[in-house]
């Protein structure tokens, strides 16, 4: 009898045993073990998805997308760039199932990947009391999410940087930012409203300053800058200034100096639709000189990229099917993902970037 009770008492401790690896702060705390390393031949794949914004129930075309992307390009990581959830949810329940639909793409093939979060993603929160730190403890749950909580005491979410160590494993190759690029400007600041001004969010000082502080650091541990990108979800203000080549003259003709001094490419089809004000983050990074790319969401039917003072500024148009697009019949047009190729033999490793679109692949 004694056996049989403590057979039975081992098999309930196993079974809570695996039911508390399946919580989301027993599985996340093991991301930061995971290592991000080049292939032995030198080469590296990022592919970057834009909002997504959807629910529970998301549009199949989506998810055809990025599973087709997936097949056919076989990165090595992804980056969810933020607006991956709507408002059109109510219960917590129905937000870990719309993060389940866009994490399984990925988990199905065992690719890394990991998120940042834009203005959309808590639209729900105030129905299902999911916060972005709840969240993110929920993408941080899957087996191959590389999300870090981030540093405490900085504004934002997940604001982290991720290491990829070269081909020999002995050194970071290259390194990815992540950053929470915010929500929404406040109502008023010293009894002034925004009327008139842009009204997203913009990047703090102790972000900038977390940035150019862990950027030297690194420097330090490996003896060299790193070269690296940036992914973060409203775009900076000089994604504007770069398109006209100005940062107040809006007229084509300055737009046609722009392609050719910035070597720009791809479409702007509305509005950069960045905070009221300049963070200094690019100013930052332009000192630091280890930064080769920024690159954003948000403006969904923008997809250029250009160079813009050796810096890429670049948009990954809306990788979902379930928001707006470019209306009309050509609603889906540009509706697609980024790819980033490396290969750590190159002098600043990011070799090339470009847009895949749904429409190529018959997705419409």
């Amino acid at each position: 009898m004694k056996l049989k009770l403590a057979g039975l008492i081992a098999i309930v401790f196993a079974v809570l045993f695996s039911t508390s690896l399946i919580n989301s702060s027993v599985l996340g705390k093991t991301n930061e073990n995971k290592k991000l390393q080049f292939n032995s031949d030198g080469k590296y794949k990022i592919v970057q998805f834009n909002d997504i914004q959807d629910d529970e129930d998301i549009d199949s075309r989506t998810i055809e997308l990025m599973n087709t992307v997936l097949d056919k390009e076989k990165p090595d990581l992804a980056i969810l760039n933020g607006d991956m959830l709507n408002a059109d949810m109510d219960t917590a329940e129905e937000v870990r199932q719309a993060i389940h639909n866009i994490a399984q793409p990925m988990e199905e093939r065992g690719i890394h990947w990991a998120v940042t979060f834009g203005n959309h993603d808590e639209d729900h929160t105030p129905k299902t009391g999911m916060t972005e730190e709840d969240m993110l403890d929920v993408y941080m749950s899957y087996r191959h999410n590389v999300n870090k909580p981030g540093p405490k005491g900085i504004t934002g979410t997940g604001n982290t940087n991720l290491a990829i160590n070269n081909s020999k494993n002995t050194e970071p190759a290259f390194n990815i930012w992540l950053f929470d690029s915010g929500r929404y400007a406040p109502e008023e600041i010293a009894g002034q409203d925004f009327k008139g001004y842009q009204t997203w969010d913009w990047l703090r000082h102790d972000q900038v300053q977390w940035y150019y502080e862990t950027s030297k650091k690194l420097e330090q541990t490996t003896g060299h800058k790193v070269p690296s990108l940036a992914f973060m979800h409203i775009p900076l203000p000089e994604f504007e200034y770069m398109w006209y080549a100005s940062p107040s003259e809006r007229t084509e003709e300055s737009h046609l100096k722009a392609v050719e001094k910035h070597t720009i490419t791809g479409e702007k089809n509305e509005c950069v639709c960045s905070g009221p004000f300049n963070s200094g983050m690019f100013a930052a990074m332009l000192e630091r000189g280890d930064v080769k790319g920024v690159f954003s969401g948000h403006d969904h039917i923008n997809t250029y990229v250009g160079d813009y003072y050796g810096i890429q500024l670049g948009y990954a148009g809306n990788a979902g099917f379930g928001t707006y697009g470019l209306g009309g019949e050509e609603d889906n047009r540009l509706r697609g993902a980024r790819i980033f190729n490396l290969d750590e033999n190159d002098v600043d490793v990011l070799v090339d970037t470009k847009m895949l679109f749904a429409k190529d692949y018959g997705i419409q």
